[in-house]
């Protein structure tokens, strides 16, 4: 794939995930998609990886990342840095979370997998 139009595609990730739109999230990703989060755990398929963002954006309802810097990586990835901010609705407790994310996608272009870790 072209490097440039996999780093479009995730900056597009981002903005969505930040407009917390759903439904327009859901439809990037590969009905086989995994995701693992080293803060929320391991899902196997878009229907698991949706209840998983449901979830999430309940316990986070203005949650926002900050994205600095994208970077090409082997097998069509895209990796990058972010600061999570939000307010965990159950505590009401703001948080601020550092991470690295690596974003994997199919030749077609849609998300085989991503990869949230510590930075």
């Amino acid at each position: 794939m072209n490097p440039q139009k996999i780093i479009e595609q995730t900056k597009n990730y981002v903005m969505l995930s930040n407009s917390h739109n759903l439904e327009l999230i859901m439809s990037l990703f590969a009905s086989d998609a995994t995701y693992h989060s080293v803060y929320f755990g391991e899902y196997s398929g878009s229907d698991a990886i949706h209840t998983m963002m449901i979830n999430f954006f309940t316990s986070f309802p203005d949650a926002h990342w900050e994205v600095t810097q994208y970077r090409t990586i082997e097998n069509n990835g895209v990796q990058f840095e972010f600061i999570m901010t939000g307010m965990d609705a159950a505590t009401g407790e703001r948080i601020r979370r550092h991470g690295l994310e690596r974003i994997y996608f199919t030749p077609d272009g849609l998300i085989k997998h991503i990869a949230v870790c510590k930075p």
